[in-house]
């Protein structure tokens, strides 16, 4: 086999590697179409077994969402209203219609959050935390779901490269540590990143974002 046919033979493995790994464009036909400007973030429903999830994840989405160019209503402001109709229970704000959270918010969308798994799983020389989250954006018109995204990190700290009975026992108390004080709030900010800006299947640009019709090829 010629130089040439190698580099051909290899240039075109290269090229279909690409296009196994790339993940598939989502479909934003109908997001573009009802252009929401603004959007209404409810409280998770919380799946995980640590109570205080949806109160930290929170604190992470507001930013990232309005620097992708949307207005964001502010948080805490919707769960106090929620409370005062009744809606406390995430569930129930999930189930509900989303035209019914338009009209009291006066919102073009609604994002739901639902947190899958919020944990720091314990193995004596190292800890994992795992943060697994499910995002879901619906038009308050017309009660169609606009945008899907799904996103689970993992982070395991680096073990301590030194040896031995002292390199087991450093593992041991930083795994510890990990599993009495896990910080998530890093992975959620990271997953967050990951859902709103990945080419593909992040979210387009909003209304109050430079590159607001102009990302067509990237979304």
């Amino acid at each position: 086999m010629t130089v040439m046919i190698k580099l051909a033979v290899v240039g075109a493995t290269l090229a279909l590697a690409g296009c196994v790994n790339a993940p598939p464009k989502s479909d934003f036909s109908q997001f573009r179409a009802e252009s929401p400007r603004s959007i209404l973030v409810v409280p998770a429903i919380n799946k995980s077994v640590d109570v205080n999830a949806p109160d930290y994840f929170l604190a992470t989405i507001a930013e990232p969402l309005a620097e992708r160019g949307y207005y964001v209503f502010p948080v805490n402001m919707v769960r106090s209203v929620l409370s005062d109709d009744g809606l406390s229970d995430a569930n129930l704000v999930h189930a509900g219609d989303p035209h019914r959270l338009g009209e009291l918010f006066g919102a073009d969308a609604v994002m739901y959050i639902s947190i899958e798994r919020w944990d720091a799983r314990y193995a004596v020389f190292s800890t994992s935390v795992t943060v697994e989250l499910t995002y879901v954006i619906k038009s308050t018109h017309t009660g169609t779901e606009l945008w899907k995204n799904h996103q689970m990190l993992v982070y395991t700290p680096q073990q301590n490269s030194q040896g031995g009975l002292a390199g087991l026992i450093a593992n041991a108390i930083a795994a510890a540590i990990t599993k009495a004080a896990p910080n998530y709030i890093p992975l959620a900010r990271q997953a967050n990143a990951q859902a709103l800006t990945t080419k593909g299947t992040g979210l387009p640009a909003g209304p109050y974002d430079a590159m607001f019709g102009k990302d067509l090829a990237d979304f």
